[in-house]
């Protein structure tokens, strides 16, 4: 009886295909594995940053609650500080007083200071600035000559915006916005602008 010979790499025809199958096979289970793990760690991630923004988000609430409490005390100071600078101005005003002026001063800049520091800004736009709804409130409408329409002429209240979200939008007064077009001119007659009495027929035509 002859023996069958083995191939040259040692193994049969139907041990080789057996072998590349399950090669096949452990490479498929490899890259299934690497993706599963790639997506864990996408998810841990995604949870982190998740986690992150919620823990901001409270704490940037937390100081949106307290920064509330503290603007009227901003206010007060603020109004005491505008009045304390016009009774200043008086040249009988006595030296003690104008140590409280200096004192109101100095405390109102300090308390914008630590308003900055912690995220509060004070939203404060200046004459001729572009009404802005999302940072403003206009509460009046009031001409001027030298500001554009729809701009803002005058701050009644100081907004104040944390971290760039609005805390309190600005009081403030607007200039008119630009009035609508005439109306078309109607079929068979000319008409013209008078001086604000309406439209009336030019007999020019």
């Amino acid at each position: 009886m002859v023996e069958n010979e083995l191939p040259e790499d040692g193994q049969f025809p139907d041990e080789a295909e057996d072998a590349a199958q399950e090669a096949e096979l452990l490479r498929a289970e490899i890259a299934a594995l690497k993706d599963q793990a790639l997506r864990y760690a996408a998810e841990a991630e995604n949870t982190k940053r998740r986690a992150e923004k919620e823990i901001n988000d409270a704490r940037a609430y937390a100081i949106q609650k307290f920064s509330r409490d503290l603007l009227d005390a901003a206010d007060s100071l603020g109004r005491a500080l505008q009045a304390a600078h016009s009774t200043n101005m008086a040249s009988h005003v006595e030296p003690a007083v104008k140590n409280m002026v200096l004192g109101i001063d100095m405390t109102e800049k300090a308390l914008q200071t630590a308003f900055e520091r912690n995220g509060l800004k004070k939203v404060d736009p200046a004459r001729g600035e572009k009404f802005d709804p999302h940072r403003h409130q206009a509460v009046m409408e009031q001409p001027a000559d030298d500001a554009p329409p729809g701009a803002v002429v005058a701050v009644m209240q100081p907004g104040y915006e944390l971290f760039g979200r609005i805390v309190r939008p600005a009081m403030v007064a607007v200039t008119p916005a630009k009035s609508a077009a005439p109306p078309a001119e109607p079929t068979g007659g000319t008409y013209s602008q008078s001086d604000g009495a309406g439209p009336r027929i030019d007999t020019k035509a």
